[in-house]
C-alpha cells in the first residue's frame, strides 16, 4: 500500500454540506501539501445516515491503525457523542469538534435532552479526550467553551471556522436580495422568523434557498449545490440570515467573506464580537424596510 502520512475517515466529504466543507477546510488548512488518503462512503444509502456512518468510520480507523498507519477521523464529531471518542483508536487525529449551546424550546423533549443530558455527555467526552488523545483539540466554534474545564481549554484551539479567511472582491451590482441556507434539524428552527419571510415575499424580492426545501411561495429552491456554485451565489447576494444556535456558522462566515450582510435577532446582537459591520438586527431591518429597500436592495 502507498505510504501515506495519515489515512483519514470522513463521514461526509461532500462540497454540498456544511459538514463536508468543514472537513475539506480542515484538510486544506492542515494537510494541503501532505500525502494523505481520505476514506468515505460514496454510495448514498442507509449506511450514510449520521448515526451509522460514524461507526463504520471507527471500524475503518481501527483497520488501518492495526496495520501500522497513522489515522484520523474528521467528522461527525459532536462533543455529546462520547461513544465515538471512546471507540476510536488511541492517538487518532481528530477533526474539528462541533456542538451548540442554544436549544429550541418549542420541542420540550429535545430541549430537555440537550439542556440536561448533553452537558453530562460533554463531561464524559472531555474525560475521554484528556485520557486518550495527546494532541491539541480543535473546536469548530467557541460555543462549547463554557462546558469545558480550564485544563481542556488550555489544550484546545477554538473558532476553527475563522481560520485562513480570505475576503473576495466585492461585486457592485448584486442581483440576489436574500440567500438562505435551510437545513431540517431539531435545532435549526431557531433560524427562522416566519413573519420576516412573509414580509420579504410582500417586498417582491429575489430570494434563493439552498439546502433542504423551504416551501414558501416566490422562494426559489436550488437544493444542495457544490461549494463552487454556492460561492458564486454568495458573491451575488446582499443579505442572508444567521442561526441563533451558531451565529458564526461556516455558511455565515463564507457569506461575510463575500460581503453579504447578515440578519440576526436583536437578543443575539450582543454575541456579535467579530465582523460587526456585517450584522444587522432583524428588528431594525423590519422597521426600516423602505429605507433598506431603497439604499441596499
Amino acid at each position: 500500500m502507498t505510504d501515506y502520512k495519515i489515512i483519514f475517515w470522513a463521514c461526509d466529504y461532500s462540497e454540498q454540506t456544511g459538514e463536508g466543507n468543514l472537513a475539506r477546510k480542515f484538510i486544506k488548512v492542515n494537510y494541503k501539501k501532505k500525502k494523505i488518503k481520505i476514506n468515505t462512503l460514496k454510495n448514498k444509502n442507509f449506511l450514510n445516515h449520521k448515526y451509522i456512518a460514524p461507526y463504520i468510520g471507527i471500524l475503518s480507523c481501527w483497520k488501518y491503525y492495526l496495520k501500522g498507519h497513522n489515522v484520523g477521523y474528521i467528522n461527525f464529531l459532536p462533543l455529546w457523542n462520547f461513544l465515538v471518542f471512546f471507540l476510536l483508536p488511541p492517538k487518532t487525529t481528530l477533526g474539528p469538534i462541533t456542538g451548540g449551546a442554544l436549544y429550541d424550546k418549542s420541542n420540550v423533549l429535545n430541549f430537555l435532552i440537550r439542556k440536561i443530558i448533553f452537558p453530562l455527555f460533554y463531561k464524559f467526552s472531555e474525560q475521554i479526550l484528556n485520557l486518550k488523545f495527546k494532541s491539541k483539540f480543535i473546536f469548530s466554534t467557541d460555543l462549547l467553551k463554557q462546558y469545558l474545564s480550564k485544563k481542556t481549554i488550555q489544550k484546545s484551539t477554538f473558532n476553527f471556522v475563522l481560520k485562513n479567511l480570505t475576503f473576495k472582491k466585492k461585486i457592485k451590482n448584486k442581483d440576489i436580495d436574500f440567500l438562505i441556507y435551510h437545513r431540517i434539524h431539531s435545532n435549526k428552527s431557531l433560524l427562522f422568523d416566519n413573519k420576516l419571510f412573509k414580509d420579504l415575499v410582500k417586498l417582491n424580492l429575489k430570494i434563493i434557498v439552498v439546502g433542504d426545501r423551504l416551501n414558501i411561495s416566490k422562494f426559489k429552491n436550488l437544493g444542495y449545490i457544490s461549494k463552487k456554485k454556492l460561492d458564486i451565489l454568495q458573491s451575488r447576494s446582499k443579505y442572508s440570515l444567521s442561526s441563533e444556535e451558531n451565529i458564526y456558522s461556516l455558511f455565515v462566515i463564507e457569506c461575510i467573506t463575500n460581503h453579504v450582510k447578515i440578519l440576526i435577532s436583536k437578543k443575539n446582537m450582543k454575541k456579535v464580537k467579530m465582523f460587526k459591520k456585517f450584522f444587522i438586527s432583524i428588528d431594525k431591518f423590519k422597521t426600516n424596510f423602505k429605507k433598506y429597500k431603497i439604499l441596499s436592495l
